[in-house]
């Protein structure tokens, strides 16, 4: 295996730049593929320009960008030159977004055109400079901070890109390589210090699970700035020499799917919410739409079959070439697995946190095991804390070189998550089976205790919710000693139904107020009496509408209380109207919604 010897991203690169120099590395889907030769370039052309500007080892830069190919080639100009890299997700709000600027005192930003209002009256004094990422220009540091646009500078002529190579200053392994600030579910933000070693280690041990080589062709769907695309997504396939294509616009259906057709990838990286969404959307709606299918797929031989075929379509229209399909960031709903593994697709479920780089645990696709995260990638070290007699559930916890250095300016909080002898507390409850396969039961500051005293897992009860066809999404939270359940369900037909009733109404009160005017001015009052009669139609068909969803939570209580056992069992289930707030990684933010 072909791999930098030395752990750090300025060996990474010139490793990748000596065997695979004219290959496709990055790539808009449908543009001409940057080759590895041509990152370098760029990659030198940007550390120059930092150089010039007193860009030293150590200091911090915020990286502001949607994904792109030069989102990758500022991530290796910054580390490569011993600075640190501060990723910021661009689905974090302006007032977040200051609070990490305020909070890591960077001497550069590196932003893109479409996030720069986001930086406006919120520069701090430590900056030095700024960069456009679209061309990798200088940018006015006045212009942004007043508002928020971009000024472009003059290329300073007493830059030598020629020479920088040889001016930059060497990092090494244990050195700071990029601080991660994660909002998570819990609205506290904190910055997760990674080194080099601690990136790469754990790139090349994921390698020990599932290889990559230049033939693969990857599609980006997922935030860079998030540590499962960016080390999986882009620090490995550079690493091995594949190419990786990003969408020009949001992966919405009209954009991702003929994307997938153009350049058919061979491995693609996905959280549950995408694939779950299609299954539903795709498979469910279809076996529902028809009695004979509904009736059929009852039976268990039958809709392995079934399966079988959605599967193929499914696959085909991922572009027929996927050998890996992976699947992180959350728990992947039960019915939605065994759908993929009846359809034979090549998935693959890890497990891992940004604190540990962040694959702790996975499996190739030939691997996996129903709800299994997989096993412990080899190079590190995961085993359950104090695990329970009977049944061997515990705290998750690992060390290894892919453990971070701790939380930016917080030595307390990284002291309290870790153990005395140095193990990281993952705060996420697992256990093994006598194969070494991991399984998570979820959070354990999640966690319910019955009025008997058993463990309730709200993310157990949810997959249940989930997998009811009309349910979109549920959150399980304890209120005054009960369990109770919001659940967002597919409005679709139900808002299509209310709103074509609605526009009747307008419709043919526009057309009766059309002819009143021309013709008949005593035909207003019968124009508005027409009107009020259509609104009054509309208003009793939404009543019906809302009573139909009364009686579907009722209905769906019913069916999942009776998959639980006696003391999960759901006592309420009320309405989610609008879709739940979530983090970047698709995960529901559960403190918004949680009751006193």
């Amino acid at each position: 295996m072909h791999i930098p010897k030395k752990q750090t991203f300025q060996a990474l690169l010139k490793n990748s730049i000596a065997l695979y120099a004219d290959r496709p590395a990055l790539a808009f889907v449908g543009e001409t593929a940057l080759t590895y030769s041509d990152v370098n370039s760029k990659v030198n052309h940007l550390q120059a320009l930092l150089a010039a500007r007193g860009v030293d080892k150590g200091d911090r830069i915020v990286l502001l960008s949607q994904n792109m190919p030069n989102w990758g080639i500022a991530y290796l100009a910054v580390t490569g030159m011993g600075a640190v890299v501060v990723p910021v997700l661009t689905d974090f709000s302006q007032e977040e977004i200051a609070k990490i600027i305020a909070h890591s005192a960077p001497v550069c930003v590196i932003v893109s055109e479409k996030q720069s209002v986001k930086l406006h009256q919120s520069l701090p004094d430590s900056l030095k400079t700024a960069v456009l990422i679209d061309d990798f220009t200088e940018i006015s540091l006045g212009a942004l901070e007043h508002t928020g646009k971009i000024n472009k500078l003059e290329w300073d002529r007493s830059i030598h890109v020629e020479s920088v190579e040889v001016l930059l200053p060497q990092p090494e392994e244990n050195d700071l390589a990029a601080i991660l600030y994660t909002s998570g579910t819990t609205g506290n933000p904190k910055g997760v210090m990674l080194s080099h070693r601690n990136i790469i280690s754990n790139a090349i041990n994921t390698l020990g699970i599932q290889n990559i080589g230049p033939d693969d062709v990857l599609l980006s769907v997922l935030p860079l700035p998030h540590t499962y695309e960016c080390t999986i997504g882009f620090i490995i396939p550079f690493m091995r020499g594949a190419v990786v294509n990003y969408l020009n616009a949001l992966p919405t259906p009209a954009v991702l799917l003929p994307a997938l057709q153009k350049i058919r990838p061979t491995m693609m990286l996905t959280v549950p919410l995408i694939i779950e969404k299609i299954y539903k959307n795709k498979v469910v709606a279809k076996f529902n739409g028809s009695p004979l299918l509904r009736n059929i797929s009852k039976y268990r031989p039958v809709r392995k079959v079934l399966h079988k075929i959605a599967g193929r379509k499914i696959y085909k229209a991922f572009g027929g070439r996927l050998h890996f399909f992976g699947i992180g960031g959350a728990k992947l709903d039960p019915v939605t697995e065994m759908f993929l593994r009846d359809a034979g697709f090549p998935y693959a479920i890890g497990y891992g946190l940004t604190e540990t780089s962040p694959l702790l645990a996975g499996c190739s696709p030939g691997l996996t095991r129903h709800q299994s995260a997989g096993f412990n990638i080899p190079g590190q070290e995961v085993k359950i804390l104090n695990p329970d007699p009977k049944t061997g559930e515990g705290e998750i916890i690992a060390r290894g070189p892919n453990v971070m250095m701790g939380y930016y300016k917080e030595p307390d909080i990284t002291r309290g998550v870790f153990t005395e002898d140095g193990w990281f507390k993952t705060g996420d409850l697992g256990c093994f089976d006598e194969d070494g396969y991991l399984y998570i039961k979820g959070r354990i500051k999640n966690i319910i205790l019955s009025a008997s005293g058993e463990n309730i897992y709200p993310e157990d009860i949810e997959a249940v919710i989930n997998g009811e066809h009309s349910v979109v999404e549920s959150l399980v939270y304890e209120w005054k000693g009960k369990l109770v359940a919001r659940v967002h369900l597919n409005y679709e037909e139900i808002d299509k139904r209310y709103h074509e009733v609605k526009e009747l109404a307008d419709q043919h009160y526009h057309d009766l107020k059309l002819s009143a005017d021309q013709k008949y001015h005593e035909m207003k009052e019968s124009a508005g009496q027409s009107y009020q009669e259509f609104k009054d139609s509309a208003s009793q068909m939404y009543e019906q509408i809302q009573e139909k969803v009364a009686n579907r939570l009722e209905t769906i209580k019913e069916r999942v209380n009776a998959r639980l056992n006696r003391y999960s069992k759901l006592a309420v289930i009320v309405e989610q109207q609008e879709p739940f707030e979530k983090t970047p990684t698709k995960k529901i933010r559960r403190f918004l919604y949680l009751q006193d």
